[in-house]
């Protein structure tokens, strides 16, 4: 998606997305009883707001479901026509330069056994060897299933779970869509998943790592925002019934976020989906707000446009702070005080990495592979 045809409202949804991954991580690992957000809200609703922050990465996964189909169907005329050369260059361009130079970051620091950037399994180390498995797990989508076997042995590379569950759908995504070769069984794949989601996270509820990371947990978020892009293609609500969606949509996120997750959420996951999935397709027709939202929004979309970087570097931010302060150890102010200097920080790597790397990797990996027609970025 170019600058020019962005939808600001997935900017947006985005944004409050990496915000809530980036407020949580951050409170897991300096606390919450003195932060800004106990002293203002109260402990409880602060509690209520923060940790439930997995939330967000949901939101990113139907996202994703929703512009890659989207792009797909604008670039090739539907799903059945999808070129899987070009598709996986243009997934590779995006994702892979400044996901190898975090991983660089992460081994080098961990093999010189930096706290927080080694592998460690409670308390057991494990050898710097097993970098090499951790790493091509991140690189072949497979990374969930290796903490479902290890647990969480590595504070930065265990956040790339998520990665593993999204690449698997771009890995499968042409193959599907060639194979049943019609929209309406690619419709009922989508609501298989949604259906079975619920009933694996059932059947796994004592166990966060499959509960939480499975693919199988995942793919309903991803599965209706396929279905969002497949139905606006064929209905796009009038700005009345636009606004009345996406006000209904707020308001369910909202309660659904707020009731929380407590280790025992089953339907959960799938309503915040619902959500946004309703969000999205109520932003259809206006991508583009009005001049006193776009000043309103502007930091919001930033975020949601650098989202991809802020997710894999704030964590290497984060782990440095930690091994300067250990948990538990900030006074009220200097909460504050940290939390905006991992925020600043985390922007300003983000800046850098898209300005520096990412766009410039993208355009000429595209410009290679698929030719000069499809130098432009891609969100």
């Amino acid at each position: 998606m170019t600058s020019k045809t962005r939808n600001s409202h997935v900017d947006v949804l985005r944004g409050i997305a990496i915000l809530l991954v980036l407020l949580l991580h951050f409170t897991l690992g300096f606390g919450i009883k003195n932060s800004i957000f106990a002293s203002l809200l109260g402990l409880q609703f602060a509690r209520a707001l923060i940790f439930n922050g997995n939330y967000g990465v949901t939101l990113f996964f139907v996202i994703s479901g929703y512009l890659i189909c989207s792009m797909s169907i604008s670039r090739w005329g539907s799903l059945e026509h999808i070129k899987p050369r070009d598709f996986y260059t243009y997934r590779f361009a995006r994702i892979a330069p400044s996901l190898l130079l975090v991983l660089g970051v992460i081994v080098l620091l961990g093999c010189l056994n930096v706290p927080y950037f080694s592998n460690s399994d409670d308390g057991h180390h494990l050898p710097s060897s097993f970098f090499i498995v951790a790493v091509a797990s991140v690189l072949t989508f497979w990374h969930n299933v290796l903490m479902q076997s290890q647990g969480w042995f590595n504070y930065c590379l265990n956040i790339y779970w998520s990665l593993s569950v999204e690449e698997v759908f771009y890995v499968a995504l042409p193959a599907v869509c060639l194979t049943l070769g019609r929209k309406w069984l690619f419709v009922l794949a989508c609501l298989a998943l949604i259906v079975y989601a619920p009933i694996y996270r059932a059947q796994h509820i004592d166990n966060g790592l499959y509960w939480e990371c499975g693919y199988a947990a995942c793919f309903d978020a991803i599965a209706l925002g396929c279905l969002a892009a497949l139905l606006s293609q064929r209905w796009r609500p009038t700005r009345p019934v636009a606004a009345c969606m996406r006000a209904a949509a707020a308001l369910g996120f909202a309660l659904t976020y707020l009731r929380g997750i407590d280790g025992h959420e089953v339907f959960g996951f799938t309503l915040i989906a619902l959500c946004a999935a309703t969000y999205l397709l109520a932003s259809t027709r206006d991508t583009a707000p009005s001049p006193a939202i776009a000043r309103l929004t502007g930091p919001l979309r930033w975020f949601g446009q650098h989202s991809y970087e802020l997710y894999l570097f704030h964590i290497v931010i984060l782990a440095l702070m930690r091994n300067v302060f250990a948990r538990g150890e900030l006074a009220p102010w200097s909460w504050t005080l940290w939390f905006a200097l991992f925020l600043t920080l985390s922007t300003l790597v983000a800046f850098l990495v898209a300005r520096f790397v990412s766009e410039p990797a993208n355009r000429a990996i595209r410009r290679f592979s698929v030719g000069a027609h499809a130098t432009q970025v891609q969100a």
